[in-house]
């Protein structure tokens, strides 16, 4: 009995670590509104899948500078109304630069 108590246990303080590790951590997420709904729900623009639902998208974060991906996103998808890389969102003038 002990053998089958002790990897559930051990199990559950995993997820217990993984979801209190989500609540503290910034979300790992490229969020955008555009000014028009999005042509598709999904996509890729610049080598990042966005998933958009109307003027709402979402991306993975990635390494790359938030500047450019806003860029390649409004290439791919029309004029971004904002932009944020997890809480930090861009200011209006690189906002303005993005959308250049």
């Amino acid at each position: 009995m002990a053998a089958i108590i002790r990897p559930f246990a051990a199990a559950l303080l995993l997820v217990g670590a993984a979801a209190t590790a989500q609540g503290t951590a910034a979300p790992a997420l490229f969020v955008a509104e555009l000014v028009a709904p999005a042509p598709g729900g999904r996509f890729i623009a610049g080598g990042v899948m966005w998933r958009c639902e109307g003027t709402r998208c979402l991306a993975p974060r990635t390494n790359a500078r938030p500047l450019r991906v806003c860029s390649d996103l409004r290439r791919e998808a029309g004029a971004v109304a904002s932009f944020a890389s997890g809480e930090q969102a861009l200011a209006e003038d690189q906002l303005a630069r993005c959308n250049g």
